[in-house]
């Protein structure tokens, strides 16, 4: 299996290629480790898990630039998305102690809960983020006791190796963390179908998320799904319209727009729709596009040629307002491109580009801003630009999406919950509310007769 570097079209790695049969013993590994991890103490299991945030926080550098190259992102983002792998598992860390069940009143004895871990869990990682998403599902999962088969993505599966690997350097247990390396048609489809593996967690498209979810459903698997996204950046003209244009460009371009949160329609209200634009073009025109080892990069090449054609085929160069700048030569660079004025029925409107192309679509009011927003079959991220405070809480409450920002881009905290509405997704991840996902709540009633 080779693995390629985006920016310079040159082969980075060749690893093994895992099929089905080492699919299964990856799976019996983990079934076979399960017992003995379920029965770590709770506070012996949050060790664990500091000590593997330790040996992760004493790698960021070598993880960055790893991780910079296998996908193509700056480094400075690189780095940034590896000290959050550092506070994940932190984070989880404090979980193991805190899966608290309840006392519930009932006539004629005590009723008690537990959580539960599920047993083998197989994790299913995408190419864009491919150790950040790794930790939100690994970390909840060790966390719960639950053993792991991970499958990263065949472009980027380098940094999810090492992961394994520290893991084990850390003292995590042989077979409770198995990292398998192929194709997610067979390998991929093999961990969902296998009857030993209780619950799938898939980070991808919403195409492959349907196809998850059939096959889960052959065995009432549990399933997380986080998926597409086609996610509105809303600006009113009360916003303070330089910072929200001077602070969009990286919402959608950043990661090359390779990112199911990007905000790649930019709703503005018509009357601020040309002040808006000018700032935008200055913003997009000021991206640094380049070599991702460079500090001063704002955003590095797509994944592949295969993609770079893709999202080329979703630009109509009449729609073209203005574009950034890219690199001659090597690598598989795309400007960033912005389409405006656009409609909501536009094809670039309507489908995930999951590239550094944006749609900027004028609307009237607070109502038509919301209906233009909804009218999608996602619903994971969003932001809202407005001084009126009323206002932003209003949309917010209206808006069909499950991560919202206001007066801000952001849309990943290791303490909140992550997941999208509709064809975006099911179930949540990070937080405490990703552990609901990797446990049973088990009722226990005790009669006092």
């Amino acid at each position: 299996m080779q693995v390629f570097e985006p920016a310079t079209e040159q082969m980075l790695a060749e690893l093994p290629r895992a099929g089905v049969d080492e699919a299964d013993e990856a799976v019996a590994r983990a079934k076979a480790a399960f017992p003995a991890w379920k029965a770590v103490t709770p506070g012996d299991r949050a060790k664990l898990l500091r000590r593997l945030a330790r040996a992760l926080e004493e790698r960021v550098e070598e993880l960055a630039q790893l991780e910079a190259r296998n996908v193509g992102k700056p480094i400075s983002d690189a780095r940034g998305e590896v000290g959050s792998v550092v506070d994940v598992f932190d984070y989880y860390a404090g979980a193991p102690e805190r899966l608290l069940g309840a006392q519930i009143p009932v006539a004629g004895g005590v009723d008690v809960t537990f959580r539960e871990p599920l047993g083998v869990v197989g994790l299913i990682t995408p190419w864009n983020f491919p150790l950040p998403i790794a930790s939100w599902k690994v970390g909840p999962a060790l966390a719960a006791g639950n053993t792991i088969v991970l499958k990263p993505a065949e472009l980027t599966p380098l940094t999810a190796i090492e992961l394994g690997k520290l893991a084990l350097e850390a003292g995590i247990p042989e077979g409770v963390l198995n990292v398998v390396n192929g194709p997610g048609r067979t390998v991929g489809e093999r961990i969902v179908e296998h009857p030993d593996v209780a619950k799938v967690a898939f980070t991808g498209s919403t195409e492959i998320g349907r196809r998850v979810g059939e096959l889960a459903s052959q065995s009432i698997k549990r399933v997380t799904l986080e998926l597409g996204g086609k996610s509105a950046n809303v600006v009113f003209a009360d916003a303070d319209l330089e910072q929200a244009a001077e602070l969009a460009p990286l919402a959608v371009f950043g990661n090359a727009g390779q990112d199911c949160c990007a905000r790649s329609r930019i709703l503005v209200e018509r009357s601020a729709v040309d002040r808006f634009l000018e700032a935008l073009e200055r913003a997009v025109k000021a991206l640094q596009v380049g070599d991702p080892l460079d500090d001063a990069t704002q955003m590095g090449p797509l994944i592949s040629a295969d993609h770079r054609e893709k999202v080329a085929s979703y630009v109509d160069e009449d729609a073209v307002a203005f574009r950034g700048s890219a690199p001659d030569g090597p690598g598989f660079w795309f400007p960033p491109t912005v389409l405006a004025p656009a409609s909501n029925d536009d094809r670039a409107a309507r489908e995930e580009i999951f590239g550094p192309v944006v749609a900027v679509i004028p609307f009237e009011d607070e109502a038509e801003a919301i209906r233009i927003a909804n009218d999608t079959v996602y619903g994971l991220s969003g932001s809202i630009w407005t001084r009126d405070g009323a206002r932003a809480l209003r949309v917010a409450r209206a808006l069909e999406t499950g991560n919202l920002s206001v007066n801000s881009n952001s849309s990943v905290r290791v303490t909140t919950p992550f997941g999208g509405f509709k064809q975006s997704g099911v179930g949540r991840e990070l937080g405490p509310f990703a552990l609901e996902h990797y446990t049973e709540l088990k009722n226990v009633f005790i009669s006092t007769h």
